[in-house]
């Protein structure tokens, strides 16, 4: 059994339950909890109503701050990093279930999305622990509803395979405050800086300039969710923003929040 399936303490007053083929699991999980990778038979949606994780697969990985959450297809290694102190809310679906009505349709494939308030509360009420089935099963199907309407996440971060263009991004992600230009890093790797920036292209499906904006943003959303007290004038200067409006504009482009918003909220 996995650390992901090995049951633990559900919060007062929210009972797991089981409606036609989709179940719902409420836990808990502490800053620095690690599920290393595993995979499970059934989809599933999963939501912090409150703290943030990172969630990777094969594809790329991803922040899950408050206000997002991440679909995950069946069969699908992934793992789970608990950034900060972390609500969980899980839906897992059986993909027989899905099947009927066609509910499954472009679902096949994992991603993170935008959490809409209709859709935070439409989640919340399924653990509200009233015994209602057929009102629980009403909330899954509008859950889902705006689940196929939600809009994408940009706080997705693609990871490329080709050997060398791997190495150039995880020199980036192991030390997000650098300046990395892709100059530099092309020397570094063994490759031409133009033959790097078509690699990032083909690989990430974005340049190099918006790649490397994601990872900074990235990790400015990890260290806002893990560190107290701090300084977002400083932050900003350490991921190589000229100014802090330029770091607050690029911020809210993937969180829709400015970081000292984002800050205060966690």
């Amino acid at each position: 059994m996995s650390i992901a399936e090995t049951p633990i303490h559900v919060p007062e007053g929210i009972q797991p339950s089981v409606v036609d083929g989709v179940h719902l699991v409420a836990r808990r999980y502490k800053k620095g909890t690690r599920l290393g990778t595993h995979m499970h038979r059934e989809a599933q949606l999963v939501y912090a109503a409150r703290g943030t994780m990172q969630v990777t697969t094969p594809k790329g990985r991803w922040l899950v701050p408050p206000d997002r959450a991440v679909w995950v297809p069946a069969l699908l290694e992934h793992s789970i990093d608990v950034l900060a102190d972390i609500e969980m809310r899980t839906l897992y679906f059986d993909l027989k279930w899905l099947a009927r009505g066609r509910r499954g349709e472009g679902l096949a494939v994992e991603y993170v999305v935008r959490v809409s308030r209709l859709l935070h509360e439409t989640i919340l009420a399924l653990f509200d622990g009233r015994n209602d089935s057929a009102r629980a099963g009403v909330l899954i199907e509008l859950a889902l509803l705006e689940l196929h309407a939600a809009e994408d996440s940009a706080t997705f971060i693609p990871l490329p395979h080709e050997p060398r263009c791997r190495r150039a991004a995880d020199i980036v992600l192991n030390d997000p405050t650098g300046a990395h230009e892709i100059e530099t890093l092309a020397q570094v790797v063994g490759t031409s800086a133009r033959t790097l920036s078509r690699l990032f292209a083909s690989e990430t499906q974005l340049s190099f300039k918006s790649w490397r904006q994601r990872a900074r943003i990235a990790s400015a959303i990890e260290i806002l969710s893990t560190e107290s007290n701090v300084s977002v004038k400083q932050l900003a200067a350490d991921l190589g923003y000229a100014s802090m409006p330029a770091f607050s504009h690029a911020f809210r482009q993937v969180t829709g929040k400015t970081p000292t918003e984002f800050a205060a909220k966690e």
